[in-house]
């Protein structure tokens, strides 16, 4: 679908540049946030820390004593997992001081080997207590008089409720920024067909060109594709000049050639039969197959035309007429479906074509001839409508090696009857040079079906 669609190629690179976007956008959010709350969780037992070691001494008896109040409640809630802990070292008696959170557990606490005082002296590790909680501990080493008697300080805090804060964040994080991307992509779809739009009527105005419904792409089209347009306008116009002209050259030619050929058919009236004969075949030959090339010449110039269009039915009707009135001891009927058929060629290509099969199915029709125009392939994107036109006859008609002996040039089946043989190859290669082809089949009256298919532009109901 994308080597077929501008709009959704450049849908696809969108939204395949929108998701890209947002997802890093999403995780370098995310981590900055993570960074940001690691900082400020270990500032936090860092000030918890120092609280503390401010309101913790040595008393008269040589023990700690102090009773630290952080200001916060979860100090006191056993299996919390804020905890404060003050241990004695050199010189110092007495128990330890903690809060209430610890109860009577010990905190898993690594060697100092394993993990060192930094420049701050200061070291901090993860831990868990007897709850299952996972801590982040915040240690140090302080002397608390001017004897040297020192304790250790370690605070503690829930790493859980750092990660669950963490978690929530990211989460609605990636809801909004979702709900962002998904409105971006909306606008971004809408602002993409809005702008192809010109596109659009661009392709449009081709239709109407191909349909014969204008001459030229007409319309007020942005500043990207006002080139494009005036391009393919003057394609058009140098295109019906080159037309024009070859028809030009083509009647001048025939012209030019009608005379000569007229006189040599004039002069062999004088001749003896025996040469008058002679000379009168090849004249007339000559005359037939240069008219021949020179139909082939000029179907070439006009098969390029995009304006080349032939309403079927006037055509097949007023050749019907003609020959009805040529042929009254025989029967002429015209079978049209769709009526309102457009043909992608010139009407008098058509008439020819359709001309010569007519006259040979009237010169070996019994009683009735039966021209039918029926659609045999749809329009499609890129493609266009086929028609078929079946010309049948009731006569003897022929069988599969006649049939194809019929449509070689200058063969003639049947020497009874008049004309020179190029009637049928003539109509085959009008059917080629307008990309359509042409058959002969057994028709169901019994003679012979001539079937010609041929392009088509349009049907309406």
């Amino acid at each position: 679908m994308t080597r077929g669609s501008l709009t959704a190629r450049v849908l696809l690179l969108a939204t395949l540049w929108a998701v890209i976007a947002l997802v890093a956008i999403a995780i370098v959010i995310s981590q900055l946030y993570r960074n940001g709350s690691e900082r400020a969780f270990a500032d936090l037992l860092r000030a918890q820390l120092n609280s503390v070691i401010n309101t913790v001494s040595i008393n008269d008896n040589g023990q700690l004593a102090g009773r630290p109040q952080l200001g916060d409640l979860v100090f006191d809630q056993p299996g919390s997992g804020w905890i404060w802990l003050v241990e004695p070292l050199t010189d110092v008696s007495g128990p330890r001081l903690s809060s209430v959170s610890l109860g009577q557990q010990d905190l898993d606490v690594p060697t100092l080997a394993e993990v060192p005082f930094d420049q701050r002296y200061l070291r901090y590790y993860p831990a868990s207590d007897g709850f299952g909680n996972q801590l982040e501990v915040v240690e140090t080493e302080v002397e608390l008089d001017n004897q040297g008697r020192a304790a250790r300080f370690r605070v503690a805090g829930n790493r859980d409720v750092l990660d669950d804060e963490i978690a929530g964040f990211s989460r609605n994080l990636y809801i909004a920024l979702a709900l962002f991307g998904i409105g971006s992509l909306l606008v971004n779809a809408v602002a993409i067909l809005y702008g192809l739009r010109p596109l659009d009527h661009a392709r449009q105005a081709l239709g109407r060109i191909r349909a014969g419904e204008a001459d030229q792409l007409d319309g007020a089209f942005p500043r990207e594709i006002a080139p494009l347009a005036g391009e393919i306008n003057a394609l058009i116009d140098a295109n019906r000049r080159v037309v024009e002209r070859a028809r030009m050259q083509v009647g001048n030619l025939a012209h030019s050639l009608k005379t000569p050929i007229a006189v040599l058919i004039n002069e062999a009236r004088d001749m003896t039969p025996a040469h008058a004969k002679l000379v009168r075949a090849q004249a007339e030959t000559m005359q037939a197959q240069v008219q021949t090339y020179l139909d082939r010449a000029r179907i070439a110039a006009q098969r390029g035309s995009v304006l080349a269009r032939t309403e079927a039915a006037p055509v097949i009707e007023r050749l019907v007429r003609v020959m009805a009135k040529l042929n009254r001891d025989l029967e002429f009927a015209a079978d049209i479906d769709p009526q309102a058929a457009v043909l992608a060629m010139e009407a008098q290509d058509l008439e020819e074509a359709l001309g010569n099969l007519i006259e040979n199915a009237a010169k070996f029709a019994r009683s009735k001839v039966v021209v039918r125009l029926r659609l045999v392939a749809a329009r499609k994107d890129g493609q266009r409508a086929m028609f078929r036109i079946d010309v049948d006859d009731d006569g003897q008609g022929l069988d599969e090696a006649g049939m194809k002996e019929a449509v070689k040039r200058g063969r003639r089946l049947d020497e009874s009857k008049p004309g020179t043989g190029l009637g049928l190859s003539i109509v085959n290669e009008i059917a080629s040079e307008y990309q359509g082809s042409f058959a002969l089949a057994r028709a169901q009256t019994g003679g012979l079906s001539a079937r010609l298919t041929l392009p088509g532009v349009e049907t309406e109901a």
